[in-house]
C-alpha cells in the first residue's frame, strides 16, 4: 500500500471527524476553556458539542470539569496528556499524508 494511502488509513477517527477536530484544535491551542467559547467559536449548538465532547471525554482525550462562577454552573474543558499526544499524532500522520 501507498505510505500515504496507509497514513491517511492510521489517522484516529476519534479526531479526524471534523466537529470533533475543531474542538481538539481549539483546546489543544489554550490550557483550558468553557463550555461557550466552544459553542461560540465552533458553530454548533449545545447538543452537537455536547456529543462531540462525550465522544472525546469516552476517549480519554478531554477532560470535563462542572463548577461554578458565582452561582453560575461554568462547564470548564481541556485536552488531557492523551488528548494533547494524540492531537499531535494526528497532525503529524495527515502531514505525512499530504
Amino acid at each position: 500500500m501507498n505510505p500515504q494511502i496507509q497514513a491517511i488509513a492510521e489517522l484516529d477517527r476519534v479526531i479526524h471527524e471534523p466537529g470533533r477536530l475543531m474542538i481538539a484544535a481549539l483546546l489543544f491551542a489554550v490550557e483550558k476553556a468553557d463550555f461557550l467559547y466552544l459553542q461560540h467559536e465552533t458553530g454548533m449548538n449545545k447538543g452537537t458539542l455536547s456529543s462531540h465532547l462525550s465522544r472525546l471525554e469516552e476517549a480519554g482525550y478531554v477532560e470535563v470539569v462542572k463548577t461554578y462562577r458565582g452561582k453560575v454552573p461554568l462547564t470548564l474543558l481541556h485536552l488531557t496528556g492523551a488528548g494533547r499526544k494524540a492531537f499531535e499524532q494526528y497532525r503529524r500522520k495527515l502531514k505525512e499524508a499530504l
